[in-house]
C-alpha cells in the first residue's frame, strides 16, 4: 500500500499563507455568484434574509475552518487537503468517499464557473452569443494551460486576477454608495411575495451557498505550503473575512440602492450601468477574473485531491493518476482528467442557455461540499471527544461540541435544501464507502477510529458495570480452546454459530511451556488464529496463552480472560480424542465449574450440509441444563446457515401416563419461551442410549445436558457417553452454571 507521504517526497513548492492559502481562497470565494447570483438573491429573500442565508453560510465555513485547524495543527499535513485529514482521522473509507465526491465536485465547479464566464461575456456583448460554447471551451484550454505549467504560475496569475478583482469590486460597491438610500433600503428589507412560491428560503440559500464553498480552494494547496497547519488556518480565516465585508457590503449597499424588480431581473447589467463613474468595464473585467480565478483554482486543487487518493491506492483503477511530474511532482494526468471532464460538462451544459442550468448545478454542487464539511467537522469532532492522548492541536480556538455543530449545520443544510438531492448524494457516499470497506484495504496511515472507539467502549463497560445481571440481558460470552482453529473447524464454527452475532467469542490457543522461550511460537500461533478469522470471516477475538503446565493454563486462562463485567459465561471444547484425554476434560470442567462458566462439550461428527433443511434436537431431562440447551438451540437456528431449521424438543417417560402432563409441560415451555420448537414426548422403557439413537440419528445436531462426574465414576462417566453417541451427528453437552432461567 502506498500513502500520499511518499507521493509528496518530491514535493518543493513551498507557498505562504498568502500565495498560497489566502489568495486562491479569497479568489474563488469572489466568483461567479457575486456577480450573476447575489444581487438575485438579495431582491428575492429581502435585505434581512439575504443577511441570515450569508450568516448560515459564512457560519458553516468558519466551524469548518476551526475544525481544520484543529486537524491540521495535530499531524503533520501533507497533500490532498480535505481527503488527507479525513482519511487520516476516520480511516480510508470515508477518506477515500469524500476524496472521490469532493473531486468530483469540484470538476463540476470547473463548467460551473466556465459557464458562468460564457454568460457573462454574451451579456455584455450580445453578438458573441452564437459562440457561447467556444467562449467557453476556449478559456477553459487558457486556464488549463496555465495549470499544465505548474502551481507557481497559477498562482502568480492569480496575483494579476486579484488586483483587477478588486478594482471591480471597488468599481460596483462605489456605484451602489451613489445610489443608496433609506427608503429603498426599507422597502426591500424583507422578502418579496414571489420568493415562497417560487423559491423559499432555502431555495435561495442553495443558490447563494455555492459563492462560499471556495474557501476549500487553499485547503487543496496543503501539500504545496511550507507550514500547513498554520496557514490554512490562517488563510482560509483571513478569506471568509474579507469575503464577508463584502458580500455584507453588496447585501446592504445593492439592497438599499436599487429597487427589488432590477436586482430580480438584471442582477448583472445594474452592476453595469451603475459602476462608479461609469467604469462598467471594470465591472465586466471583474466578473471574468471571479469566474476565471475560480475555475484555476479548481484546475489546480481538485487533480492534487486525485493524485493524492491515487498514491495512497484508495481506488486501483486510479493509480495511474497519482504520477507525479517535474521537481514539483505536478499532477498532470489528473489534470489531464480534468480538462476532459470538464470539455464534456461544457458540451451538456454549454447550449446558451446558461442561467437554468447554473442554477440546477449549483444546489448538486451544495451537496458534495456539504458533506465533505459536514465529514471535516465528524473527523475534527471524533478527535476532540474520543479525548486521545495524542490529540494535542496547537489551534486551541476548537471544541469538539463546536464541530458537532458544524455536523448538524452541513447535513441538515443540505436536506432542507434538497432532500431529494442530499439523500442521492447520501447513497452515494455510503455506497463508496462500502465498496471501499469490502477492499479490506490495508492501509498505511492510522486513524483516531479506535480512540473514539475505545473512549466509547470505557465509558459504556464503566455504567455496565452498575446494572446487575439478569436472564433478559443475557447474552453469551464464549472462550473456545480452538488450539489450531484448522484442526478443529466444526469445533470453532458450532462456537460462532452459537454465539449467533449476540455476543463475544475469544479463540485460544493454549501453549505449554516456559514463557520466554516460547514468544516466537506465541507470536506465530496468535498470527495463525488472525489468518483464519479472517480468511473464514469469523467476527472473533484470538488469544494465545503460555503456561508451564495444562492445569494451570486453563486455570489462568479462564480467571484472565475477562474486562470488568465482559467475563466469560460460556466454554467451549472438544470430547476426548488424540492426545486429549478424559483427564484432561475433567480438569477443563472442574476448572469451569468452580468459576461458574457453562460449558459446551463439541462432540465432532462434521459439519451439516448448508443447502438443505436442517433439524436441531433438544432432549430434556431438567430444567438446570435444559434453559441453556433451548437458548443455544435458538440462538443456533439464527444463523443464515440454519436458516428454516427445526428444533424438536423431545422428553422420555416411562409410561402412557406420563406422556399428556409431559407433553403438556414441555408446550407450556415453549410457549413461555417465546421460541419456535415442536413438543415431542417418547414413552419407553429401554436403554436411553437406544432411545437417543433410534430417534436422533437423522438429526443435524442433538443437544444433551451433562454434569461433571467425580474422580471415582470418570471412566464409567466416559464410557456411558461414547456408547450414548454413538452413531449419532454432531452432539453438543452442555452443563450450566446459570441460576436464572433463561427462558423467561
Amino acid at each position: 500500500m502506498g500513502s500520499t507521504e511518499r507521493g509528496n517526497e518530491a514535493q518543493s513548492n513551498k507557498f505562504g499563507t498568502f500565495g498560497g492559502v489566502f489568495t486562491p481562497s479569497i479568489l474563488t470565494i469572489f466568483g461567479v455568484i457575486m456577480f450573476m447570483r447575489a444581487n438575485y438573491v438579495t431582491g428575492q429573500a429581502g435585505i434581512l434574509n439575504a443577511i441570515l442565508i450569508l450568516v448560515l453560510c459564512q457560519l458553516i465555513t468558519l466551524i469548518t475552518t476551526f475544525s481544520v485547524g484543529a486537524i491540521s495543527t495535530n499531524i503533520p499535513i501533507k497533500g490532498g487537503g480535505a481527503y488527507f485529514m479525513v482519511s487520516r482521522v476516520l480511516g480510508s473509507e470515508f477518506g477515500g468517499a469524500i476524496g472521490i465526491t469532493l473531486f468530483l465536485a469540484q470538476v463540476v465547479s470547473i463548467s460551473f464557473y466556465m459557464l458562468g464566464f460564457s454568460e457573462a461575456v454574451v451579456k455584455a456583448f450580445p453578438h458573441f452569443s452564437p459562440y457561447f460554447l467556444q467562449i467557453g471551451l476556449i478559456a477553459s484550454a487558457t486556464l488549463f494551460t496555465i495549470a499544465l505549467f505548474g502551481a507557481e504560475l497559477a498562482i502568480k496569475t492569480q496575483y494579476f486576477i486579484m488586483a483587477v478583482l478588486f478594482c471591480s469590486i471597488v468599481a460596483f460597491l462605489g456605484g451602489a454608495v451613489d445610489n443608496f438610500s433609506v427608503e429603498t433600503l426599507k422597502a426591500n428589507w424583507h422578502a418579496s411575495p414571489e420568493m415562497s412560491v417560487k423559491y423559499g428560503f432555502w431555495g435561495l440559500y442553495a443558490i447563494y451557498f455555492p459563492s462560499v464553498t471556495g474557501f476549500i480552494a487553499g485547503i487543496n494547496m496543503s501539500g504545496d505550503l511550507k507550514n500547513p497547519g498554520k496557514s490554512m488556518t490562517r488563510g482560509t480565516l483571513y478569506a471568509l473575512a474579507v469575503s464577508f465585508i463584502v458580500y455584507l457590503l453588496q447585501i446592504l449597499l445593492y439592497g438599499g440602492g436599487f429597487a427589488r424588480s432590477s436586482l430580480v431581473q438584471a442582477p448583472f447589467t445594474t452592476m453595469l450601468d451603475n459602476a462608479v463613474g461609469g467604469a462598467s468595464f471594470l465591472v465586466v473585467a471583474g466578473v471574468y477574473a471571479a469566474t476565471l480565478s475560480s475555475a484555476l483554482g479548481r484546475f489546480v486543487g481538485a487533480p492534487r485531491i486525485l493524485q493524492a487518493i491515487s498514491v495512497d491506492e484508495i481506488v486501483p483503477f486510479l493509480g495511474p493518476f497519482g504520477k507525479g511530474y517535474g521537481p514539483t511532482n505536478e499532477p498532470r494526468l489528473a489534470l489531464v482528467f480534468c480538462g476532459v471532464c470538464t470539455a464534456i460538462l461544457l458540451f451538456l451544459g454549454g447550449d446558451g442557455s446558461g442561467g437554468a442550468f447554473l442554477d440546477s448545478i449549483a444546489a448538486v454542487m451544495g451537496m458534495f461540499f456539504l458533506y465533505t464539511f459536514g465529514l471535516l467537522n465528524y473527523a475534527a469532532f471524533v478527535e476532540g471527544f474520543s479525548q486521545n492522548p495524542s490529540f494535542r492541536p496547537r489551534f486551541k480556538f476548537f471544541h469538539w461540541s463546536i464541530a458537532l455543530l458544524g455536523v448538524i449545520l452541513s447535513v441538515g443544510s443540505a436536506f432542507l435544501v434538497d432532500p431529494y438531492a442530499a439523500s442521492i448524494a447520501s447513497i452515494v457516499l455510503i455506497a463508496l464507502v462500502a465498496y471501499l470497506r469490502g477492499r479490506k484495504m490495508k492501509i498505511s496511515f492510522g486513524d483516531v477510529r479506535r480512540g473514539f472507539l475505545y473512549s466509547r467502549i470505557r465509558d459504556n463497560l464503566l455504567r455496565l458495570k452498575e446494572f446487575k445481571e439478569d436472564s433478559r440481558n443475557w447474552r453469551p460470552s464464549i472462550i473456545t480452546l480452538s488450539g489450531n482453529p484448522l484442526r478443529r473447524e466444526t469445533l470453532v464454527s458450532y462456537a460462532v454459530w452459537l454465539s449467533a452475532g449476540r455476543g463475544l467469542i475469544v479463540l485460544c490457543n493454549l501453549i505449554i511451556g516456559p514463557l520466554v522461550e516460547g514468544c516466537v511460537k506465541r507470536s506465530m500461533a496468535n498470527n495463525q488464529l488472525e489468518k483464519f478469522l479472517d480468511e473464514k470471516n469469523i467476527q472473533a477475538f484470538p488469544h494465545v496463552f503460555i503456561a508451564p503446565d495444562f492445569d494451570a493454563g486453563v486455570s489462568s486462562l479462564l480467571q484472565g480472560i475477562s474486562f470488568g463485567p465482559l467475563r466469560p459465561n460460556i466454554l467451549v471444547y472438544g470430547w476426548p480424542s488424540g492426545d486429549t484425554t478424559i483427564e484432561r476434560v475433567l480438569k477443563i470442567s472442574n476448572v469451569a465449574a468452580c468459576l461458574k462458566i457453562s460449558q459446551v462439550i463439541v462432540i465432532d461428527r462434521g459439519l451439516p450440509e448448508i443447502s438443505r433443511q436442517k433439524r436441531i434436537d433438544v432432549w430434556w431431562r431438567g430444567q438446570k441444563n435444559g434453559s441453556l440447551m433451548m437458548m443455544l438451540a435458538h440462538l443456533l437456528a439464527l444463523n443464515w446457515e440454519w436458516s428454516g431449521t427445526k428444533i424438536r424438543l423431545l422428553r422420555v417417560v416411562n409410561n402412557e401416563a406420563g406422556r399428556d402432563p409431559s407433553y403438556k409441560a414441555l408446550k407450556t415451555l415453549i410457549s413461555d419461551a417465546r421460541m419456535q420448537a415442536k413438543a415431542e414426548v417418547i414413552v419407553s422403557d429401554e436403554p436411553f442410549a437406544k432411545i437417543l439413537r433410534n430417534n436422533s440419528e437423522d438429526a443435524d445436531v442433538v443437544f444433551l445436558g451433562f454434569e461433571s462426574p467425580d474422580e471415582e465414576s470418570k471412566m464409567r462417566w466416559y464410557e456411558n457417553y461414547q456408547n450414548m453417541l454413538e452413531g449419532l451427528p454432531t452432539s453438543i453437552l452442555i452443563q450450566s452454571t446459570q441460576e436464572n432461567n433463561l427462558l423467561e
